[in-house]
């Protein structure tokens, strides 16, 4: 990995990164994992270091994950809600940014509704940008820290089958996942709702199924995905109750995967919908691991976009 370097590179989506780059980055945070369960969790790595994170969407693991991986490693951080800004006042997203660029920070970590508003901002200021979250388009700190935790959990990516269960078409972590996963030999298996599912999927080699237990059987991996009903228009399916007898993760459920199944979810989760609390806290979830690993892989990224590895 010695020839592979991140420096001054933006990250936008996961389809921008080589399988080599990716393991990069898995392998740098778990160093980064390490140094959490230290006494002290204050580094010097980003030390002189200055960014903000600019969110346009309600947030609480992300930008929270984001804020402390940062403080941790020695940044200053400054976090920017569309609610306490003069967005309120109307001010554009380019302004927005050109403002924020012009008092010399290093990187800006960027969430907005709308697909496109990480690379845009990539093209018209100078610091490193950080999607985290754009629309349905990508979230790709979400999809390492899916990968990062699975390997924690099985030892291999190669080979592995995952199934992606639920609100696909709305879902920027289903398609960075989708990203990442293929690049790293991982078997795809994807259901839910069909007016829930895009239609270029299979063309991508990806294992389309109608029906949540022919894409759970002996799967290694189930990540759950959140119905998005702040994106939806209605019509869609026709009730939460009929949802979650057709498409939701419960115990019986459950037992066509591998008895060692591991259970994903981005969060937050609707409990009774998507997936029932006896999965969500059960033995099989790792979805609060999953919450750890966000901070240790947002360390990694930091790490490696700002100083290219250095101090590490």
């Amino acid at each position: 990995m010695g020839d592979i370097s991140l420096k001054s590179r933006d990250c936008i989506g996961l389809a921008d990164f080589s399988a080599e780059e990716i393991r990069y980055i898995l392998n740098t945070a778990k160093d980064m994992k390490n140094k959490l369960h230290q006494d002290v969790k204050k580094f010097d790595i980003l030390r002189g270091k200055s960014i903000v994170t600019l969110f346009y969407e309600p947030s609480t693991r992300t930008r929270t994950s984001f804020e402390l991986a940062g403080k941790y490693l020695g940044a200053d951080v400054v976090n920017i809600t569309s609610s306490s800004s003069s967005i309120v006042k109307g001010e554009s997203l380019r302004d927005t940014l050109y403002t924020i660029s012009a008092m010399n920070v290093d990187a800006i970590v960027m969430r907005h509704k709308a697909e496109g508003a990480a690379a845009y901002a990539a093209k018209v200021v100078d610091p490193v940008i950080i999607n985290a979250g754009d629309g349905a388009h990508a979230h790709p700190s979400q999809g390492l820290l899916n990968l990062f935790t699975i390997e924690e959990h099985k030892g291999k990516l190669a080979g592995l089958k995952v199934a992606i269960i639920g609100d696909i078409l709305h879902s920027r972590v289903a398609r960075s996942d989708i990203a990442a996963m293929t690049k790293m030999g991982i078997e795809l298996h994807l259901a839910g709702p069909k007016t829930l599912m895009p239609r270029f999927l299979e063309e991508q080699g990806i294992f389309v199924h109608d029906r949540i237990e022919d894409a759970i059987k002996d799967a290694d991996v189930i990540e759950v995905l959140r119905i998005q009903l702040e994106r939806m228009k209605g019509g869609l399916f026709p009730t939460t109750r009929e949802y979650a007898r057709i498409f939701g993760l419960n115990a019986d459920r459950l037992k066509l995967a591998k008895d060692d199944v591991l259970v994903l979810h981005p969060g937050p989760m609707n409990k009774g919908w998507e997936i029932s609390n006896e999965v969500a806290y059960s033995l099989n979830s790792a979805i609060q691991e999953e919450v750890e690993n966000g901070v240790a892989v947002r360390m990694a990224l930091y790490t490696l976009l700002l100083t290219g590895g250095e101090n590490k």
